[in-house]
């Protein structure tokens, strides 16, 4: 949609186009991860999809989010919470005039909450908009998983000299101690988890993965519209 003009959008409307925005954050993800990295796996993830279902168009991405966590950390900007539910809710009144469906693909879960009341707003209202996350597991932040996916998108943007362990418990025993007093109360690099190990080819694996899943949602609300034109139902998405 940014290399877009509005007629080019305006046919991509008629085609019955999907709209998917990638949700990140602007925040800290230790010494070695830039402060956009939630960002660019949310585009990566969204662009690999579009790949796999013409039907699918991306927009520009939403790069701040609720980041309240991660205060103290230098680089963090974050929106909060009742910010980010009111853009999410704004955004989703917007797009939907122009496109079959919109999905929100989130790729930060600080944004978690926000992001659901959004969608539960949206879908009191009758606006055709889904919500998507994606599946996989793994360290919690700026560990592995995340130093594997940056490693398949942007390499020369991770400082590998600079990954070190951070707090690897898991996240039952960490949330508690995270909503009580931030990612600097359990870690002074920024990282729950382990980044050693963390290599582009499983990045690649996990972000093929992801793609998929969201090509196949997207492929679900296709059939859900040809059902509803068909007057075979009205079910709103959530």
């Amino acid at each position: 949609l940014a290399d877009a003009a509005w007629p080019d959008a305006a046919r991509w409307a008629g085609d019955g186009a999907v709209l998917v925005v990638p949700i990140g954050a602007t925040e800290q993800h230790g010494p070695h991860l830039p402060v956009t990295t939630d960002t660019d796996i949310a585009e990566a993830v969204a662009e690999a999809a579009a790949v796999l279902d013409h039907h699918l168009v991306v927009a520009p991405a939403m790069a701040y989010g609720s980041s309240g966590e991660h205060d103290r950390f230098a680089g963090t900007v974050s929106i909060g919470q009742e910010a980010i539910e009111a853009v999410l809710v704004e955004l989703g009144r917007s797009a939907v005039r122009d496109f079959a469906h919109v999905v929100l693909a989130c790729t930060h879960g600080g944004n978690a909450s926000p992001f659901a009341r959004a969608l539960g707003r949206l879908a009191a209202e009758g606006h055709p908009v889904t919500g998507w996350s994606p599946p996989w597991a793994g360290d919690l932040h700026a560990g592995r998983t995340e130093t594997s996916l940056m490693l398949a998108i942007a390499p020369d943007r991770v400082r590998l000299d600079r990954a070190t362990p951070g707090d690897t418990r898991g996240g039952a025993e960490l949330l508690p101690l995270l909503r009580a007093g931030g990612v600097r109360s359990v870690s002074p690099t920024g990282i729950l988890g382990d980044p050693t190990g963390a290599a582009a080819d499983e990045g690649s694996r996990l972000i093929r993965a992801a793609a998929a899943d969201l090509a196949t949602m997207v492929a679900g609300l296709h059939r859900r519209s040809e059902m509803r034109g068909a007057g075979m139902g009205s079910e709103v998405t959530r």
